[in-house]
């Protein structure tokens, strides 16, 4: 039953049902463009109102009476809203959608312990939070959301970074009839962003949309979707933003020209639980945070020099993160909090400038903790970095095995952080405890994405799946207890030659240097041991001092240790998960991978590749995510697949059943 479209997992059998390849002019855009990014997909789940396919005929609840009961509920619904009105508080479930949890105002949660890391009481968020606070105390609860759109319009724009806009036939029109839940995804190829539909298999997406620049990154806002409206922040090569509404084609440009920071964005994400912020991380170790409502101000952020020099103090960036405030930060007002409605208009995006990582290690990308409290962040200097975003500071800071890591995800529960690497192992940390919990070993080149199936994560085990540079599709169960002690297995785990001499043009990392060892190319940032004053004492029997498998050795690079900073611990000390099951998306022989990228963008006869590497690197999977009704995959290129889940298989034959 096994083949390229099928494979079979614990739970049932996933098959391919829908494919959407890229074009001709797009596979040739692709093989001649000077500059090459993977494809990136953001998905987005819009529930339709159910519509009345009775007419005006009564239904059976009504004539048995049940127009009565809806009668009294709403009276009792009117008199709650009365008496809310009248001044009594409002529970978060009363609250607008505008006003709930906006801008980082997340409640307390024990996702990460610490004791060194202390709030300020005079940061930006905080800013934000009270001032949307008291403007909420002013409102009514019935009052409508009104999101605020973008201001141009892409139809009549001259505008010469838009180039191009397409939309599929009857387009909005047939968005109306749909009902329920609708899914759709955003992707990218070279220069264009396209819109489809999820299990629609239509022939053209619902909108492409052709920029002049090199779109690297997006994400749409989760918060404030809806039937007729979808926010999109698009990040590119050149480090300017779009802010899309793809429904009333309109749009806002930010970073206009990289007036804020020309380089370029690397990952983008809306902070959850908020109508307008977001983060953007950049290829130069920054992390920049915008408001969409906003406009560019004149902004230079200051920088540390080298590994420290500001003041006197040297910046360790293994113990905190450069936060450079800018005029129009609260803080930098001498404290006032108090923001007048004409010193408003003077507010400008950025909202904060955080570096991350020292200048010239990317932040590779980054995500949100559930509660909107933290922001795990990945970079090419080995590091994962956990960062209190409302107090805008670090809280710790991991070393990677080897090499950088390259992908990130939370578990739904907030206990566990996920990352992919260039040392094709997948590792489980658990900021709760500050540790390493378990590493996944099953790649055998660098992961290029990994992600966590919410519908199979009940706290006790966790499904996750990953994709990486080997076209291996795996997933993985993992559970915390039935973890066991590894055996003493460094002699199975040597470096492997795709670590050694492995490289593709999916990876963020740098290449290997002319002179340079291997090992050396890879650990570009890595700090060493701590000293054993400052190191977490390990878990009793497990430390082996005569092991020879260690990540790095100690004093390689000579610079002060931090408290905040963990080591990787080495292979025999950290338990090891093995793969439910491994995938191959692909046919592994070079020759074959031509024939399957010639034919799909084609879609005819198999032709002939101008170069051979560029044809053999195209197949390679970037992109993997948990649909409610589909397990998406995608391609360097732009191959994008839905593979039905066996989960909605049986919740359809149910159905039907029940019909």
């Amino acid at each position: 039953m096994e083949s390229e479209a099928t494979f079979v997992a614990p739970e049932g059998v996933y098959t391919v049902i829908e494919e959407h390849k890229p074009s001709v002019l797009q596979t040739h855009a692709a093989a001649t463009s000077p500059l090459s990014f993977p494809t990136r997909v953001s998905v987005i789940t819009v529930r339709y109102p159910v519509k009345d396919k009775g007419g005006g005929a009564q239904s059976l609840a009504q004539l048995l009476g049940g127009n009565n009961h809806s009668k009294k509920d709403k009276e009792k619904f009117k008199e709650r809203e009365k008496e809310r009105e009248d001044g009594n508080s409002l529970s978060s479930s009363d609250t607008p959608p505008d006003e709930q949890l906006d801008d980082f105002t997340a409640p307390a949660s024990p996702t990460v312990h610490h004791t060194h890391s202390v709030a300020p009481t005079n940061t930006i968020f905080s800013h934000h939070a009270q001032h949307s606070a008291s403007a909420g105390k002013n409102k009514k609860p019935s009052t409508p959301v009104k999101w605020s759109k973008p201001k141009s319009n892409m139809k009549t724009t001259n505008s010469t970074f838009i180039t191009r806009t397409q939309h599929a036939e009857g387009f909005p029109r047939s968005l109306k009839d749909r009902d329920v839940d609708v899914t759709f995804f955003f992707y990218n190829q070279v220069k264009t962003v396209l819109w489809v539909e999820a299990g629609a298999k239509a022939r053209e997406p619902l909108s492409r949309t052709t920029f002049s620049a090199y779109p690297t990154c997006h994400s749409i806002n989760q918060f404030t979707a809806s039937p007729e409206h979808l926010d999109i922040i698009i990040g590119f090569h050149t480090g300017d933003l779009i802010w899309l509404d793809p429904i009333s084609s309109r749009y806002h440009r930010l970073n206009k020209g990289g007036c804020v920071t020309s380089s370029a964005c690397t990952a983008v994400r809306w902070v959850p639980a908020s109508a307008s912020l977001f983060l953007v991380s950049h290829a130069d170790g920054t992390i920049v945070v915008y408001d969409r409502d906003r406009e560019d101000g004149t902004f230079g952020p200051r920088e540390p020099i080298g590994t420290g020099g500001i003041g006197g103090d040297d910046w360790d960036p293994t113990d905190s993160i450069f936060v450079t405030m800018p005029p129009w930060h609260p803080a930098a007002r001498h404290g006032d909090m108090d923001v007048s409605d004409k010193s408003e208009k003077f507010i400008k995006n950025p909202v904060s400038h955080w570096r991350v990582a020292p200048r010239g290690k990317a932040v590779v990308d980054f995500v949100f903790s559930p509660d909107v409290k933290y922001v795990g962040a990945i970079s090419e200097d080995g590091c994962l970095r956990v960062i209190d975003a409302l107090a805008e500071q670090l809280v710790d800071c991991y070393s990677s095995y080897f090499g950088a890591f390259t992908c990130i995800a939370w578990s739904p529960d907030g206990r566990f952080i996920l990352t992919g690497g260039q040392d094709d192992l997948l590792t489980i940390f658990s900021p709760w405890e500050q540790r390493v919990v378990a590493r996944c070993q099953g790649h055998s080149s660098f992961v290029s994405c990994v992600a966590f199936d919410e519908t199979r994560c009940d706290g006790r085990t966790y499904r996750f799946g990953s994709v990486g540079e080997d076209n291996k599709l795996i997933l993985w169960d993992f559970s915390s207890g039935a973890l066991h002690r590894p055996k003493n297995h460094s002699h199975s785990h040597g470096h492997r030659q795709s670590l050694m001499g492995t490289y593709s043009s999916t990876s963020l990392a740098l290449r290997g240097r002319s002179g340079v060892s291997p090992m050396s190319s890879f650990a570009l940032y890595l700090p060493p041991h701590l000293p054993p004053s400052l190191s977490p004492p390990p878990p009793p029997d497990l430390f082996d001092d005569t092991n020879t498998d260690k990540p790095h050795e100690e004093g390689e690079l000579g610079l002060a240790h931090s408290p905040r900073y963990h080591p990787a611990p080495s292979r025999n000390e950290i338990a090891v998960v093995q793969p439910v099951l491994v995938k191959n998306l692909h046919s592994t022989s070079p020759s074959s991978l031509i024939t399957s990228t010639n034919t799909s963008a084609v879609g005819a006869s198999t032709t002939t590749s101008s170069s051979s590497s560029a044809s053999t690197q195209d197949p390679l999977p970037t992109a993997i995510a948990f649909l409610p009704k589909h397990l998406l995959t995608s391609t360097k290129n732009g191959l994008v697949k839905l593979w039905v889940r066996p989960l909605a298989l049986k919740a359809g034959a149910t159905s039907r059943a029940g019909r």
